[in-house]
């Protein structure tokens, strides 16, 4: 199965879909029913869980430890991209743990915003990835849309009122982002991208 091996096993703020989230529980609560617990998916599924609020608390960090009164601009909604499919997806927990601080929330999806508009009340939805980021105070990438990796960096950039990005799937080099002058926060790679 090409799904299994290095293609998938990238960084991010946790699973979501309609099938892994699903097949998961429904294991563990198949193994329970017959007294055989299986404490690895259990904890897979802990850890999932666990994982997209920890992403919130990464970004209320990255912006000073407040997002009180701030705007967040958040690139991506869907679990995956090229999808409308906001099933069980990271950003469901993220955006309202970082309204539930005090954010005013701006999200953009090249797909999924229709899908997203009645799963997240109060979020303020653009129409394109620089109507999103203009005044905001920080930048948040929770989906690797190919649209994303292509960003003009310096009109990101100009765009925020302080050049803060939190990329939760690790699209951009480290040495590029503080080359364009962000602080750049990313996922796991320790020194230098304050992982």
């Amino acid at each position: 199965d090409d799904r299994i091996g290095r293609k998938f096993l990238n960084p991010g703020p946790g699973f979501g879909g309609s099938c892994f989230p699903k097949d998961t529980l429904a294991l563990t609560k198949l193994a329970a029913e017959a007294k055989a617990p299986i404490r690895l998916v259990e904890t897979l599924v802990d850890v999932n869980d666990k994982r997209k609020t920890a992403m919130a608390a990464k970004v209320i960090s990255a912006c000073g430890g407040s997002v009180a009164g701030k705007r967040i601009a958040v690139l991506g909604l869907t679990y995956k991209p090229k999808t409308d499919d906001m099933r069980d997806a990271p950003s469901l927990v993220i955006l309202p743990e970082l309204q539930a601080a005090g954010a005013r929330v701006v999200a953009y999806d090249p797909e999924g915003v229709r899908s997203a508009k009645p799963l997240l009340p109060g979020v303020e939805f653009a129409d394109n990835a620089y109507a999103c980021l203009k005044g905001a105070d920080a930048a948040v990438i929770v989906t690797e849309w190919d649209e994303f990796r292509a960003l003009d960096l310096a009109r990101v950039k100009g765009s925020l009122t302080t050049p803060i990005m939190i990329d939760l799937r690790n699209i951009y080099p480290i040495e590029t982002m503080k080359a364009h002058g962000f602080r750049y926060v990313c996922v796991g790679r320790g020194f230098g991208g304050e992982g």
